[in-house]
Parts: structure tokens; sequence; C-alpha cells
């Protein structure tokens, strides 16, 4: 198609006069053309200068597809000599320009075409001004240990565009922001200091070739103050100094800064890297709810800086950086990417189109305020191409005068100036409304009234560690209202506020969470439930406050996913790490996150105690399935691969059950197979037994080990064969003999909920189906019974029971499961859950069907009580001893109303529970 056939915007409304001369040059060309020529050179001296210039190269491209008339001008440019450069470079500054000006006008290019037609024109003249440099340095034999194949690369050297640039949104009339670095790797020893001084000189003559105005005019004004601590450093500097810099004070601003960082010019794969570096200082893995502060106060000081504050003035309003301007728009837009982007990749978009349809399309913010904001953004930077198409300046202030007013209105479209001025003052007002609530929260309201005892407790916060910085105490002034007043509501408010200072004072520091609850109010309201309900989780949550990351982060309200997607995100989040106590650190956080979310899904009534149970053991599931691999290859680099058919980590107990509550360990045994096989092969060889020992220990020590983030889990290992005498590791044969010649009657019980989590499946699936052949020949033995009744009555002695007391005590938990597993093992049954372990003894004949609902009925019931008791960090709960709040979700749980309707519930259901039991154990059914 033709740039005739695509015009799709009515001519500009201009003063023929002004217009006419240019267009008499271009009479034979359609009429349509010889409009948009006209309102161009009537609106814009500096256009009509280069139609002027470039009449006849403008005349051909005219006629030539539009979508590759800038890309021919580009190709032209890759056999230049360095010495021609230059002003190869200004005569495709002016066609390219001219070009792109008449598309825009004519509305034959989108905004997005536009900006990317100067974008590829800054990259393609700083890529070859670096090269064409660095090859003049290496022929000069000031690059040492360059040669002539490395100028494809400049030698290491690299230009970052950051910005617009880097966004690919060069404005009509931009400056171009680069940052210089170069790879110091390629220059060892004395070798950096003589690369650099050749480097500085490159990027000197580079910004000389683009910005110096000849008789051809500049290219591109370049603008390298970007770069670290700019008024002290030279203009390329090392990529090793660059990041030592961001890693020590680097700043919000230069964070958001790197948002839209990419390589242009040089070596691209070096400034990949280098970025790549940068990741952790740009993308915090936290929600960095503090960086909205930062940008506001930003936002103040540029606005008294440029003295831009007060009302809304058409005339000399900057389009820019003015109230409801552009800066506004890519601020909301950049810090709302700076908040979350470090745990969701997905909105590292480098545009602010695709920035602000990234964050709709996540929920940070609303559909219909990043359309609005989308469109005016559109319309401003055309405003803003208008602004500067009239002499090429880079400005981005409107005209001062009336008169200017009504150029820049036709040069819009607009033949009434009223109306130009209306519509524009209501873009601007509009804009400012969508972005300034998200940086300028109201003043805080007095807040409730408080009893002289609350009063003292709210008084004594300003000492704690969290309120030490005035930052901290401004955010928190304005959250206090709010959070008193949620506390007041609680069943008991006084229980509610004491529960909340426990949380308080146990903070180290306090902006960033501030600034999340500031941000989010639903969160206050989520912190005083915690509070009022559980206490203990208040202060643990103190202690891990980084989870309530997870709350905002736009699923945590989501049904579960389950192990199979559980796993790769683990995964995925570790394989970012470089270096092993990392990637077990990074776990410790995701799993806490997890942890939490299962919690407040409980706390809130989403799921219930069963549900919970599921999810903790698929959350210990994947922890175990995603770390044991990287274990394995940590060990696996100092003492080589495992030695035979390798290891299967075998989940036991209530892990192999498939069920779990939150302050559950872990109990796993580990068993290899040798298959012969007598030491590994690697740098520090060990013999296999020795191998499979120390690597078991060091996945226990990779679960259990404190670091930054805690724990994962405490792990218990003494279900292995021998117990606490034998070894961590066992070897297969060593496991199949053990069970079948030596095992005591508890281990075959234990062995009923074992199952195979990681490592190696085709192992796996033999201890499986060992496991279910063990059960058929052991369960038939005359003395399972026998032996069953001494060892519960053993641990009856020690633990009576009686109360609120859900685990242990005849007829609890441990009484249950143990009946339950005796009936699997009777049975021969390969089931692990109490329930069908129950349902395979009923089905066998070792207990009635009316034995079976009693233990299940009791069972159900003090599940509740137990899972209840450990999410609100209450082993055993005491209804004297709970607060309100804790006690109420019990008997919520459980389905009572009242503490003494619970206690008798227990007490009746336990009785029939052991009752039934004994039975079991002398044989008799009913």
């Amino acid at each position: 198609m033709s740039f005739a056939s695509r015009l799709t915007r009515q001519p500009i409304p201009h003063d023929p006069a002004a217009g006419a001369d240019a267009a008499c040059g271009f009479a034979d060309l359609a009429p349509e053309l010889q409009g948009l020529i006209a309102g161009t050179a009537g609106c814009s001296p500096y256009l009509k200068g280069l139609m002027g210039r470039e009449g006849g190269w403008l005349r051909g491209a005219l006629g030539a597809d539009p979508d590759g008339v800038a890309l021919t001008e580009l190709d032209a440019l890759a056999d230049v000599a360095l010495a021609d450069l230059p002003a190869a470079l200004r005569q495709a500054k002016r066609r390219i320009a001219l070009y792109a000006a008449l598309a825009d006008l004519g509305g034959v290019w989108s905004l997005e075409q536009v900006t990317g037609a100067l974008t590829a024109l800054a990259d393609r003249g700083v890529d070859l001004a670096l090269k064409r440099l660095v090859a003049e340095e290496i022929r000069r034999g000031k690059l040492p240990g360059q040669g002539p194949d490395d100028a494809a690369t400049a030698g290491g050297m690299v230009a970052l565009a950051m910005g617009k640039m880097g966004a690919g949104e060069l404005n009509y009339s931009s400056d171009i922001d680069l940052i210089c670095l170069f790879d110091e790797t390629r220059y060892p020893g004395s070798d950096a200091q003589e690369a650099r001084a050749a480097f500085i000189r490159v990027t000197r003559k580079m910004s000389a070739i683009l910005s110096d105005i000849t008789g051809d005019g500049y290219v591109f004004r370049s603008d390298l103050r970007l770069r670290p601590d700019a008024s002290v450093t030279p203009v390329c500097i090392s990529m090793a100094a660059a990041e030592q810099y961001y890693e020590s004070v680097g700043r919000t601003w230069e964070r958001a800064a790197y948002i839209k960082a990419r390589p242009c010019g040089g070596d691209l794969a070096a400034g990949w890297r280098f970025l790549r570096t940068l990741t952790p200082f740009v993308w915090r893995r936290h929600l960095d709810f503090a960086a909205i502060q930062d940008a506001h106060d930003m936002r103040l000081r540029i606005r008294d800086h440029k003295g831009l504050a007060g009302p809304v003035v058409i005339e000399d309003h900057d389009m820019k950086l003015g109230i409801g301007g552009i800066r506004e728009i890519e601020f909301f837009t950049q810090t709302r990417q700076l908040i979350a982007g470090g745990r969701d990749p997905d909105l590292r978009d480098r545009t602010t189109v695709g920035g602000l349809a990234a964050l709709a399309a996540k929920g940070w913010i609303p559909a219909d305020a990043a359309e609005e904001l989308t469109a005016q953004y559109r319309l401003h930077r055309e405003l803003e191409h208008r602004l500067q198409m009239v002499n090429d300046a880079q400005t981005h202030r409107m005209p001062a005068t009336p008169e200017g007013i009504d150029r820049i209105a036709r040069f819009c479209g607009e033949g009434d100036t009223a109306v130009f001025r209306k519509g524009l003052k209501a873009r601007l007002l509009r804009v400012a409304e969508l972005t300034e609530s998200f940086f300028a929260p109201g003043e805080a309201a007095d807040g409730p009234d408080l009893t002289p005892q609350m009063a003292e407790i709210v008084d004594g916060w300003r000492n704690y560690p969290a309120l030490r910085s005035d930052r901290a105490r401004q955010i928190f002034k304005r959250l206090r209202p709010q959070l008193l007043g949620r506390m007041m509501r609680a069943a008991n408010p006084d229980e509610a506020l004491a529960a909340f200072d426990g949380f308080l004072s146990g903070l180290p520091a306090g902006v960033q969470l501030f600034s999340l609850f500031d941000a989010n109010p639903s969160l206050v309201d989520l912190i005083v439930d915690i509070a009022a309900t559980a206490p203990e989780l208040a202060r643990h949550l103190s202690r891990n406050s980084a989870v309530l990351d997870a709350v905002i982060g736009g699923s945590f309200f989501a049904p579960w996913p389950g192990v199979p997607v559980l796993v790769p995100g683990l995964v995925a989040q570790m394989e970012g790490a470089a270096d092993y106590e990392k990637k077990l650190d990074i776990a410790r956080a995701w799993m806490k996150e997890w942890h939490f979310r299962i919690g407040v899904h409980h706390l809130r009534g989403l799921v219930d105690a069963f549900e919970a149970g599921k999810c903790y053991a698929e959350l210990a599931e994947a922890v175990v399935v995603a770390v044991w691999p990287v274990v394995l290859a940590e060990f696996a680099r100092k003492h080589g691969a495992q030695p035979g058919n390798g290891a299967a980590v075998l989940g036991m107990g209530s892990l192999g059950a498939g069920r779990l509550n939150a302050g559950s360990d872990l109990d796993l045994i580990v068993i290899y197979d040798a298959a012969g096989v007598e030491n590994s092969d690697g740098p520090r060889p060990l013999a296999t037994r020795a191998y499979y020992a120390r690597l078991t220990q060091a996945l226990v020590t990779a679960l259990t080990a404190p670091m930054p983030n805690g724990r994962l889990y405490e792990v218990d290992m003494r279900l292995r064969p021998s117990g606490r005498q034998g070894p961590v590791a066992t070897s297969w044969p060593s496991f199949q003999n053990y069970q079948e010649t030596e095992a005591w009657t508890w281990e075959h019980l234990a062995l009923t909920r074992a199952r195979p989590l990681a490592g190696n499946a085709a192992l796996g699936a033999e201890i499986e189906a060992f496991r279910r052949g063990l059960l058929g020949a052991k369960g038939k033995g005359a003395q399972v019974r026998p032996d069953v009744a001494d060892m519960r009555a053993r641990l009856l002695a020690h633990k009576p029971g009686g109360g609120w007391e859900a685990k242990a005590g005849p007829g609890r938990i441990m009484d249950i499961e143990l009946a339950a597993q005796t009936c699997a093992l009777i049975a021969g049954d390969p089931a692990r859950r109490v329930e069908a372990q129950l349902r395979a003894g009923a089905r066998a004949g070792v207990i009635s069907r009316a034995q079976e609902e009693a233990l299940l009925s009791a069972y159900r019931l003090l599940w509740r009580v137990q899972a209840a008791g450990r999410l609100l960090s209450v082993p055993v709960p005491d209804p004297g001893q709970m607060g309100e709040g804790a006690r109420a979700f019990v008997l919520r749980e459980c389905g009572v109303d009242t503490a003494a309707m619970l206690g008798d519930r227990i007490a009746a259901l336990t009785g029939d529970a052991a009752a039934v039991i004994d039975s079991v154990m002398a044989g008799q059914k009913e």
C-alpha cells in the first residue's frame, strides 16, 4: 500500500500562504498529500526546511511502501566508513525525521511506529559509531590483546540505552540517554587501565559524532549523566565498578531507570549479562511498597525545582513534568512495576503502554484505569511530538502565547482553539486524578477513643524498633486510626490490641511493611484478624513479615494448585540464584509464603482442617521434591555422582499419609541402591556407604539449617531401620533383609504409611512393590495384635490425655492412628490415610462397620481440634487460657457453640473410640 492510500487524518488546518510554496514542489501528487505537506510546512518551519533539502528523496519515498522506508535508510549505513559516518547519519536523520513526521501527522504510522523508527535510527547510530571507533583504537594498538575481529563486539564495550530510548519510545526531538561500560574481564591486570582510557576516548568521540551540530545538522543529542556517580566518574567505566556502585549506594530512581535499560550498541551479549547481574538490585524479591514514597518525593522535588506546582494553565504548561503530564503516567507505571516486578517477571515490560497492560492483566491496577491512562499517554505523546516538530526543539512546554497555542491546536488537527484548550485541560486533570491518590494518600483521621489501658499500650509504640525512623513514623501516623478502628470492632478489643502490640514489638523495621499496609487496606483487616484470633501466629508473623507479600500477589485466594504446579514454581525460583545457600534460602521464603497462605485460608474458613492438612502435606512434598536435586547437585560437585542406581527419599508418618498440620515436622528415610559400586568418582571420592550417609545429612541440613529466612522443616529420621542406632541412609538389600527378618511389629506399622517422594523413580517403585508384598505377608502373624497392645499400653501409661488434648491419650489421634495402621497391616492393604486404613480393616473383618464409624467420628473431631490448635501455636488448647478470638475459631471449626459442649463431645467420642480399640486389640468385634 502507498503512503497516500493509508492516510487516515484530515488535512491540517493552516494558513495557506505559509505552506503554499512548500506544496508547490509536490503539485503533481494526490491532493490529500499536497494538503498534508502544505499544512505541515505551514505549522513547522523546521519540517518546511527539511522538505526543501530532501524534497527529491521525499517524492520517491512517498511512493514506496511506508513500512520499508526507514529500514532502507538504515541498511544504507551498513558499509559507511568512519570518516563518512557523521554526514551519513545526519542525512538518515533528516530523512527519517521528515518521513516520520508526515507519517505521524497523516495517521499512516501509529505512535509505536513513529517512536520505533526514531529509536531504530538511534540504535544504528550508536552501534556503528562504537564499532567504527573501537576498530580504529584496535588499529592503533590502543586496546591490548584485541584484533580486527574484536571490532565486531566493540572490544567488550557496550552502550546501554536508558529512558525512552531503552523502551523504544524516543520522541521527535529526544536526547538519547546512554550508559557506556566495558567488560573488564577481557583485559587482565594492567591492561584494564589502558583499555579504560581507550573506551573513554571512544565514548567522547561517539558523543561528538551523534551530537555535534554541523552544516548537516545533528543526529541525536546524547546525555551520559545517568551513569553511576556521574559527577566524579569518567564517561565509560567497567561493569564491575558499576555493579559495585549499584549494590552499595544505588537509589530508587536508578532502579526505575533500569526498568527500561537495554544494550543498544557494541557488545550486546556482554550488556545483557550485565543487566542480568543487576536483576536483584532493580527487581527486589519482596514487594517494595516503600518505592511509592520515594517516587512521590521525587515528583515533588521535580515540581519544586522546575516551578511546576500550582493550578493547571495551558500556556507554558510542561507536558512532561507538569501536573497530569507524561512523567506522572510513567512514574505511576514504573513504581507499580518496581513494587511487584521482583516476584512477577511478566511485569518487567520496558514500555509504558506495555507496562500498564501487564499490570492490569495481573490485577495490580484496574483494567479501565489502564485503558484510560494508555489513551491519555498516547495523546500526550502525540502533542509532545507536535511541540517538538515546530522547530526541532527539545521542549515539552506548551507555547506561552495565545498565538502559539493556536498554532499547536491546528498542528493537532483542531480548528477551534477553545475546544483544544478545554480538552487538553480535562485530560491533564484526569491524569492527575488517576495518579495522585496512588502517590499521595490522604492525611490520617484522629481515630477512635481509647480506654486508659489501651492508650498506655499505644503510647508505648513510639519506642519500638519498627518506628525508629521519621519515615516509618510518618507512614504509621496515617495507618494508626484505621488499625485502631479495626481492633475496636474485634470480639475483644483489649485482646486484639494486646496481640497487635506483640506483633508490632517484634518487627525489626517498619517502612516496608507500613508502606504495604498503606497501599493495601485489606491487609490491615487481615493482620487484625490474625492478631485477634491467633496471637502467637501474629508474633511469628512479625519475625517473618515478608510472607505478607504473597497476600497481594494476585492469586493468594485462588484454589490450591497442587504438587504438579508447586514443584516447577519452586524450581524456577531456585534456578535464578547463583549459589547453593541462596537457593536454599529462597526455598525457605517460598515455603513460608505458601505455608502462611494455607493458614490464612484455614483461619478465614476458606478450607477446613482436612483440606488444610492435605495442603500442608503437599507443600512439604513439593519442598522435598524440589530441594533434593539441588542438594544432590551440590554434593555431586564435591564427591561425584551417586554410586550405583542412586537413592530414594521416603516420606513416613503423617507426611507419607498426606496429612500434616501447621506445626508438623517431617518423618523421612533414605534408601539407596549401590548396585555393587564401592566408591563415588568425584574430586573427593567417598566409599558408597559414607557417600549416602553424608548425602542424607546434607539433605537434613538443607531442610533444617537456620538461614536469613529461617528453617524449612524439622526432620525426624527415627523411623529408619534400627532407629537412632541404624545408619542414616540404608542400602536397598539391607532394608529388605531387615524388614523381612529383624523388624519389630511397630516398624511394619510405620511402613503402612511409607511413600516414595523424591529420588530414583525406579527404585521408589521397587520399594513400593516390596512394601505391599511385605504388608501382605507380615500382617498374618499371630503376634501382631499382642505386640500392638503392648506398645499401646506403654504409650498410654506416659500420655493419659484429657480435656481438649487431641493427640495423646486413650481414643485420641495417636491411639486411633495406631488402630488404623493395625487394620491395614492385618488386612495386608497398602492404604496410608486413617480413613482408608480403617475402611480396609472393615472390609477384611478386622473391625465392624459400627466400630469403623466410632473411630472415624472421634478422629474427625480430634483432627479439627489438633489442626486448629497447631495453627494457633497452642499444642494443647485450653479454653480457660485462650483469648475469645482463638476460642471462637476452635469452636467454629468443630461445629459447636460453647467450650463446655466441645469438652463433652471430645470426652464422649474418645471414650467410645478407646473402647473400640480395646476390643480390636483383644481381637473382638461388635
